[in-house]
């Protein structure tokens, strides 16, 4: 009965981890995307691209139902200069080494989306790099 029960639901954690993971770095990319404080489409669907091509779609998440919950969070954030204790939040949510190794690239991508790097990215970026690269 132990081994069924590990069967039936030794995936859920799994799911769950990885859900809170993919939380964190569709925040850390919005978080990205609003250093310059300029949103633009072009951002936005390069991040939902990301989330597409690395398959954090799933019946327990998705980019478009967190959004807005996500971005009320760095808002937030940077409204209350807690931008360095957002980043230690996604820093320890974010265990998958894989996703780790993964995100200063998509941060970059997101940064040059709009086809331009200001200071204020440029920052960040950097400090995404430290963490995560």
């Amino acid at each position: 009965m132990h081994q069924q029960l590990l069967d039936l639901y030794g995936h859920v954690s799994v799911h769950a981890t990885a859900d809170l993971e993919h939380q964190a770095a569709i925040e850390l990319l919005l978080l990205v995307m609003t250093s310059d404080r300029h949103i633009s489409q072009e951002e936005i669907d390069e991040i939902r691209n990301i989330s597409d091509d690395s398959g954090w779609e799933s019946d327990t998440f998705s980019f478009d139902q967190y959004l807005g919950e996500a971005m009320a969070k760095v808002r937030a954030a940077k409204a209350n200069g807690a931008v360095d204790a957002l980043l230690d939040d996604i820093d320890e949510r974010v265990s998958n080494h894989l996703l780790r190794g993964a995100l200063f690239s998509a941060a970059r991508d997101v940064a040059g989306a709009d086809h331009e790097i200001v200071a204020e990215e440029t920052s960040l970026l950097g400090q995404i790099a430290a963490r995560f690269g």
